[in-house]
């Protein structure tokens, strides 16, 4: 690339940063497609972080179509879009929105993403299920999405979809993805580029994600650890953890803008596919609602007995209690309410020098949460699933982290 086209590259990126800085911070997700054939364990991985005003998110189950299956829904929502899921056939949906599809959108239906994959975790069972699924439907579809899916025979791809038709990026072609992963944010390389949004947060995740292919470290806990709860803008290249307070005695803060976890991210969802023969129901759903600063991963299955742990789903509030506690704790981090008090971040509250930061209390909770997980997995890959040990998880889990929350934060 010459001095011009690099100037001009970059004249092209801070304008779009700008652009969003003006407008304020629009609903959005950071979200990623990996093939198994590039991680770790051989097992593909969906990724969303959700960026929106809805803040109240909670899990819920399905029965009633097709496939039973779980979906990340809003909690004052009757109708149940979902906006990120898996079902009992091993398919896994979630979605971005692009705001350079549609172009000039002139339809009047719109806003219907979470209805489509509602539809397609009722209905589908692999990636040709889900094209059929799009191209069948009455149109216009009212959707201007990046719909990331994975299936249990190792499908894993975009579909950057407008009113009309959709473009399919395989994660699966070395030709579209040759590190095996594809990242979308708020913007589809189908639609009209000068429209682009999200573009730092591209960034940043792009060069998370091209370090850990190179190293050969995709993998679930990386995108949990690593990429939902990263620190670095990438555009400016700041590194928050460079500057961590000594305690936090007082506060300091930073603009917090277009981070890969925003103050408007109300919940993570990766969901991690099986391989081979393994039984669909091992398709595991790891969670983080309320905010990944402040909150902590939680996996779920589908079992017979259509359980979920009780402080991801709606208490007699209508809230999951788990959301919840993140949300009184994510005040913490972004205590003015006044203004544009929510682009600027106490980091004295989230992390510091001796370790007490909320980020680091949480820490060695969600540590404890992927060892028990991780060794129930290994167990039922080996020796078949057991249901009655998935709901002792579940019990666990919920006593775990609720007397944690109550006893570290004062979060009843």
């Amino acid at each position: 690339m010459s001095y011009n086209q690099q100037n001009m590259m970059k004249k092209y990126i801070l304008g779009l940063i700008l652009t969003c800085m003006v407008f304020g911070e629009i609903p959005a997700c950071t979200t990623a497609v990996i093939s198994g054939k590039y991680t770790v364990d051989g097992r593909p991985l969906l990724f969303k972080q959700r960026d929106t005003d809805e803040l109240h998110n909670k899990l819920e189950f399905f029965t009633g179509g097709k496939y039973n299956f779980v979906g990340l829904v809003n909690s004052n929502d009757t109708t149940k879009a979902i906006w990120g899921g898996h079902n009992s056939a091993g398919f896994a949906i979630i979605n971005s929105a692009s705001y350079n599809l549609n172009v000039p959108d002139t339809c009047s239906k719109r806003d219907n993403e979470g209805v489509v994959m509602k539809l397609a975790l009722q209905q589908c069972a692999t990636l040709k299920d889900f094209e059929h699924l799009l191209e069948t439907m009455p149109k216009p579809l009212g959707v201007n999405a990046n719909f990331g899916v994975i299936d249990a025979q190792g499908g894993a791809a975009y579909y950057e979809t407008g009113n009309f038709r959709y473009t399919k990026f395989d994660a699966n072609d070395p030709s579209v993805a040759p590190m095996g992963y594809i990242i979308r944010t708020n913007f589809s390389f189908s639609g009209e580029r000068s429209l682009d949004k999200g573009v730092s947060r591209f960034m940043a995740a792009q060069e998370l994600f091209s370090q850990a292919a190179l190293t050969h470290s995709l993998s679930y806990d990386f995108i949990l650890h690593k990429v939902s709860r990263s620190l670095t803008h990438g555009l400016t290249k700041i590194n928050l953890y460079d500057n961590t307070p000594q305690n936090s005695d007082n506060s300091i803060f930073v603009t917090f803008r277009d981070f890969i976890p925003r103050y408007i991210t109300s919940a993570s969802v990766l969901i991690h596919g099986v391989k081979g023969n393994e039984p669909t129901a091992l398709t595991t759903m790891w969670t983080i609602l309320g905010s990944p600063l402040s909150s902590v991963a939680i996996p779920v299955w589908i079992t017979a007995g259509n359980r979920l742990p009780s402080i991801l789903m709606a208490d007699k509030t209508g809230n999951a209690k788990l959301c919840e506690w993140a949300l009184s704790l994510k005040k913490q981090l972004f205590p003015i309410d006044r203004g544009e008090g929510h682009d600027y971040l106490n980091l004295a509250a989230l992390i510091t020098k001796d370790q007490k930061g909320i980020l680091q209390k949480l820490a060695p909770v969600e540590a404890q949460i992927q060892l028990k997980a991780e060794e129930c997995l290994k167990s039922w890959r080996e020796g078949g699933i057991n249901t009655q040990e998935m709901s002792d998880f579940y019990d666990w889990v919920n006593k775990y982290v609720s007397e944690y929350y109550a006893q570290t934060f004062d979060c009843e």
